[in-house]
């Protein structure tokens, strides 16, 4: 090529280049302002009060879990596992190790199977069923889980869940001081830290704004002592409700004698609120972690035996029918380990 076209050519790409559409900020010391305001406000996240997940749970918690996949893929739902039935709802005794899904995927299959469902839902049958979980337990917490059969009684057995007119009983295998009262409740503030792990917050931090977005949110529980090292007789929900309490509104960390004698004790919970891990981070807070609760300091062996599971178990639940509006109490039979500590007491 003549070298005038070479230069003419060159001179036709600078011409026509197009412009960078971005430009760079004339102030670079605004970049620095807002890390130094995103720096500040890193300080002036409020502080968990409940200690950091121990590093023992790491490994533990991933073979649980790796265990609980392998369970949950195999399980089906059969009639003995279910506590009640009628056409808007299906109420079922969750094992522990099983995932809540796994139990709500079971359902179809099982209700097709069923002669007594097929009855319940003869007039529905050209509608499919619209499953829901109306309440969620931890993975290895074993009890009563409601499962809807319509968006319509989902929504509203939800809003009675938020609106806190379920109520909810649960029976616990704890490892830790004795408390004094034999009823106690407990108000704290609940959120994840920095770290993701759920923790216990002040009740003062209830509404201030945490890590990733969310907020502290307010969390209610009440413990009834059932019994301390098989001893005490324990009485009906009813009638402990009579009897004075120890209220502990949580604004400081707790202090945890680590030497002091571990005793054996069997709690009924009620939650008012419904937050994740609930009673489990009572509990810790408190100083009776729950046995084989090792994501909350509970014991992982105790006087010989390996725990694979945590011992929370949810006992019941009582609301009022979304459909027909009678009151309903749904109740799981206890696991082993709650009735034989039971047993012990009337012995």
């Amino acid at each position: 090529m003549p070298l005038l076209s070479l230069l003419q050519a060159q001179q036709s790409f600078f011409l026509y280049r197009p412009k960078p559409w971005f430009k760079f900020p004339r102030t670079p010391f605004l970049c620095s302002s807002r890390m130094s305001s995103n720096s500040n406000s890193l300080q002036n996240y409020p502080t968990p009060l409940s200690p950091p997940l121990p590093a023992i749970s790491k490994d533990i918690e991933l073979a649980r879990a790796m265990t609980a996949s392998s369970k949950s893929s195999l399980f089906g739902l059969s009639r003995s596992d279910v506590l009640y039935e009628d056409e808007w709802l299906i109420a079922v005794n969750k094992p522990k190790g099983i995932y809540c899904d796994a139990v709500l995927a079971s359902v179809p299959r099982f209700l097709s199977d069923s002669p007594e469902s097929d009855r319940l839902c003869e007039e529905n049958q050209s509608s499919a069923l619209e499953l829901h979980l109306a309440n969620r337990l931890d993975r290895d917490t074993s009890g009563v889980m409601v499962i809807t059969k319509s968006h319509k009684v989902a929504s509203m057995l939800v809003k009675a869940f938020t609106n806190h007119t379920v109520q909810k009983t649960y029976v616990a295998f704890c490892i830790g001081s004795a408390p004094q009262s034999e009823r106690i409740t407990i108000k704290s503030g609940h959120g994840r830290s920095k770290f993701g792990a759920w923790r216990v917050y002040s009740a003062g931090d209830v509404g201030r704004k945490l890590p990733g977005g969310s907020v502290v949110r307010d969390m209610e529980t009440t413990f009834e002592v059932l019994s301390i090292n098989g001893q005490r007789s324990h009485k009906e929900p009813s009638e402990c409700m009579k009897d004075e309490e120890n209220c502990v509104v949580v604004e400081e960390k707790a202090v945890t004698d680590v030497d002091a004698k571990k005793d054996e004790i069997l709690v009924r919970a009620f939650p008012r609120s419904g937050r994740t891990h609930q009673i489990r981070l009572h509990c810790q807070y408190l100083g009776f972690s729950i046995r084989g609760d090792v994501k909350y300091e509970g014991v992982y062996e105790w006087k010989g035996t390996i725990y694979d599971a945590h011992e929370l178990h949810a006992e019941s639940l009582s609301f009022q029918h979304p459909i027909t509006g009678f009151p309903l109490m749904i109740q799981a039979p206890l696991p082993s380990w709650a009735s034989q500590a039971l047993q012990l007491l009337t012995n």
